[in-house]
């Protein structure tokens, strides 16, 4: 799906028009091919108090995600597991759309397709991050935060949060059995428990042209989305479709097509910058 602000003023006619006129040519606005995405930036490491964190630059879209482990309760419902908590904000400056203020709908609509995409698939092992099953566990924060919108915030969000969380760092938790209090060895840091590296790519629908990575001209004259998640394996754990036209089956074909495209680029992205710890974009 696309969140894209709902009261930015309708794009003429002939925007929509111009942007027809070259799908017709194969070519787009930016001057891209239907199935290319913008140019990619990342670096980790850039908040010095989170456990992990990872800046994005989608084209012009720029994401910050940051993660934070603290010890609390389980929920009731899972007491042996670690908890996963995922929130997102629009910073005002990102946008002339973004208000200051408690998360809106659209945030909270980011937050919960990146929370899913991560849950529903199992890709972080929450098992593993129970201290005392039952009682005590590892609490994962995942901070989004939109910096600035040119459109595609979910693959953009997806993809820092995944660099995030491959570079989270915990320290080693146990219990001392003697005193009955949880030790915590803060000169011992181990990854995080990823079972899948999960990431989503949006494709969206002008007429009968399927785009992937969206800008915002793009966005704002499209007739649908559908986000498609997978993992490293090409296995597609999840789709979204929103807007209000519709996907035939050859269109949602190709869409995967284009999605496990999208994912390998994306995916290359994170594991050279990680490779080469690369700084924060300019």
């Amino acid at each position: 799906m696309s969140i894209t602000p709902v009261d930015i003023p309708v794009i003429p006619a002939l925007k929509r028009g111009t942007i027809l006129s070259l799908l017709s040519r194969s070519t787009r606005i930016d001057g891209r091919s239907p199935s290319d995405v913008r140019g990619i930036e990342i670096a980790t490491g850039v908040i010095s108090n989170a456990n992990g964190s990872a800046h994005v630059k989608l084209g012009l879209t720029q994401v910050i995600a940051g993660v934070k482990v603290e010890i609390g309760s389980p929920f009731q419902d899972t007491p042996n597991l670690g908890n996963l908590i995922v929130n997102a904000e629009f910073v005002p400056l990102a946008s002339p759309t973004f208000e200051p203020g408690p998360p809106d709908e659209r945030a909270i609509e980011l937050a919960r397709v990146i929370d899913r995409s991560l849950r529903d698939v199992r890709a972080i092992d929450l098992e593993k991050l129970a201290i005392i099953p039952g009682k005590k566990v590892w609490n994962l924060f995942v901070d989004i935060y939109v910096i600035d919108h040119d459109g595609n915030l979910i693959d953009a969000s997806s993809i820092a949060t995944l660099a995030a969380l491959i570079t989270t760092r915990i320290p080693r938790a146990s219990l001392n059995q003697d005193k009955g209090e949880i030790v915590i060895d803060r000169t011992t840091l181990e990854p995080l428990p990823i079972r899948k590296k999960v990431l989503t790519a949006t494709i969206a629908k002008i007429e009968d042209h399927l785009i992937v990575d969206p800008s915002l001209e793009e966005e704002i004259v499209a007739d649908a989305f559908v986000t498609i998640a997978l993992s490293e394996d090409s296995l597609i754990t999840g789709i979204q479709k929103s807007g209000m036209g519709a996907f035939r089956q050859e269109h949602l074909r190709k869409a995967m097509d284009m999605a496990r495209q999208a994912y390998s680029l994306y995916i290359k992205k994170i594991s050279e910058t990680i490779e080469r710890g690369a700084q924060a974009p300019t």
